[in-house]
Order: structure tokens, then C-alpha cells, then sequence
């Protein structure tokens, strides 16, 4: 049988095998609380209760996270959330993160996450790229928040329900990595399987991160 090259269909199957081999997806975070400290090593109790052990890397960040508040949210603020996507295309907020200023673009865009099933995270700013854009605006009096975001390849409408948790960041230091604390971080896994971090986020004063 005679074989038929179409240039089109080939490049259509080099795509689609571009597909295939994709970048793997971002990772996701690790939740937990610290049970020890040992010098840059700390004993993780996740919140499933399974038991990990991860290693600070030199210099690794350590950053707080502290009380917000609605009101802290305005047309050009550069926000956060874990939400689950409705079947009208609303995404419906868990908690909110209000970025400092020198967080402004931090992992923008949308990804998947693992507060719940079928989560995602959406990083962007509110009512797109400037102030003057974008509504915050109530919704039937309820207390609830409609946020348009901008992550930078879409515009996203999240619902923000009244009592959702809503935190902010600050530079924290080693100290505030205590038994106790509440914690959330990525982890890379060494040849050897060893956890390291280069970054950690710390619940200040007891606060558990709600993302």
C-alpha cells in the first residue's frame, strides 16, 4: 500500500508527541507541623500524620505568614488563592494570600493544587495589570467578594465566601522554626531521597497556613 506524506499531519503528530513529553507539573507543597529541630534539619508531622524529615538548604528563606483581612484586598493588589473551579466557570476561594509588594509576580498563573481535590492555585492581580481595570465588588450584600484576577494568561472570576481565611507574608528568620509551628514548603527529593527546601513558610504566633 502506497504511503501519503502530509506535512500537516506530520506536524500535527510532532505536536502532539511535544504533548506527550511535556514538562512535568509544578510540585506541590508539603503541610505539616515541626515536631523537632536539629540544627537546618526539621522533623515534620504531616497533616495525613505520616512523618518526614527535611533539610534547610544554605541560605533558605524562611517566611512568615500573618492575619490579613478583606479589606486589605483592593483593585491592583497581587493575591493568591486556592479555590475549586464551579461548574460555571467561577472559582470558589478557600483562602486568600495578599502579597507584599516585593512579592508582586511570584508564581503567577494557574496550577494545580492539593488543599482539596480537584484545587487549583491561582496567583494574579486583582483586575488585571493596573488598578484602574478591575472591579471588588459584594454580591447580594452576603459579605461575599467577586474578584477579577488577571494570572497572566486569563482573567479568572473568584468568589470569595465571608470567614474565608486571609493571610499575608513577612521576612521571618530560623527562630520562628520551633516545635509547634505550622508549615508549608516545597521539598526536592536528593539522589539519596533526602528532603531539602530553600524555602519555608512558617504560621506566625500559631497560625496554620491555610493554603
Amino acid at each position: 500500500m502506497k504511503k501519503i506524506f502530509h506535512p500537516a499531519l506530520a506536524a500535527s503528530m510532532a505536536l502532539l508527541g511535544g504533548i506527550a513529553v511535556a514538562a512535568p507539573a509544578a510540585p506541590l507543597p508539603v503541610r505539616g507541623t515541626i515536631t523537632a529541630v536539629n540544627g537546618s534539619t526539621l522533623a515534620i508531622t504531616e497533616t495525613s500524620g505520616a512523618k518526614v524529615s527535611v533539610q534547610l538548604a544554605p541560605n533558605a528563606a524562611v517566611v512568615d505568614l500573618l492575619p490579613s483581612s478583606l479589606a486589605d484586598v483592593k483593585a491592583g493588589s497581587y493575591i493568591g488563592t486556592a479555590a475549586i473551579r464551579e461548574p460555571s466557570g467561577t472559582y470558589r476561594a478557600m483562602e486568600l494570600q495578599v502579597f507584599p509588594e516585593s512579592m508582586r509576580g511570584v508564581g503567577l498563573g494557574t496550577r494545580r493544587w492539593n488543599l482539596k481535590p480537584h484545587s487549583t492555585m491561582t496567583n494574579g492581580t486583582v483586575g488585571g495589570l493596573t488598578s484602574a481595570g478591575g472591579t471588588v465588588s459584594a454580591v447580594n450584600g452576603s459579605g461575599n467578594l467577586t474578584l477579577t484576577v488577571n494570572d497572566g494568561k486569563s482573567t479568572k472570576t473568584v468568589l470569595v465566601p465571608a470567614g474565608v481565611p486571609v493571610v499575608t507574608y513577612a521576612p521571618g528568620t530560623t527562630a520562628d522554626l520551633q516545635p509547634g509551628a505550622h508549615v508549608i514548603f516545597f521539598p526536592t527529593k536528593a539522589a539519596g531521597g533526602t528532603l531539602t527546601t530553600s524555602r519555608i513558610n512558617v504560621g506566625k504566633n500559631g497560625l496554620v497556613p491555610p493554603m
